[in-house]
């Protein structure tokens, strides 16, 4: 089982896009080889709350289009009881997946699944610090949004 809890900040969501999102995300776990029972939740956002969470959580005072809190990195691992894995948190400012889909040239869609994915491949420890980690965490997302047919138009 997958379940991802939507929370709208904006009161503008639309739900095709939750469910555009939950079934990419569930492509994307089938992808990555993920069996067991997984949980995350989204949050959509406008500009100033991205930028505060930003501020307060990543002592950067600046918009940015998502973050991806995860829960995994620091706790350990449990064994014996049946809970599902809970992967984090991802917030998406929707304001900034609109301007970057007109600053790129395609559908907002696919800029709110590639912001998705984003934080999706971060809960599950991608990253992309250094030029290898960049690589190999682009690739990946390409690689998964190429195969669910979320192409660039």
């Amino acid at each position: 089982m997958f379940t991802i809890d939507f929370s709208d900040q904006t009161e503008r969501v639309d739900q095709s896009w939750c469910d555009q999102i939950e079934d990419l995300l569930t492509f994307a776990k089938q992808q990555e080889s993920i069996e067991e029972d997984t949980e995350l939740s989204i949050t959509f956002v406008d500009k100033d709350e991205i930028q505060q969470i930003n501020h307060m959580y990543r002592d950067k005072d600046k918009v940015t289009d998502v973050i991806s809190f995860a829960l995994e990195e620091d706790e350990p691992e449990i064994s014996g009881l049946d809970m599902p894995r809970v992967l984090g948190d991802i917030i998406i400012c929707t304001d900034v997946a609109e301007e970057q889909a007109s600053e790129y040239g395609h559908s907002f869609e696919r800029e709110l699944g590639f912001l998705a994915l984003h934080g999706f491949l971060h809960l599950l420890g991608y990253d992309h610090m250094n030029e290898a980690d960049e690589k190999e965490m682009f690739g990946r997302q390409d690689t998964i949004l190429n195969a669910y047919g979320l192409t660039r138009d």
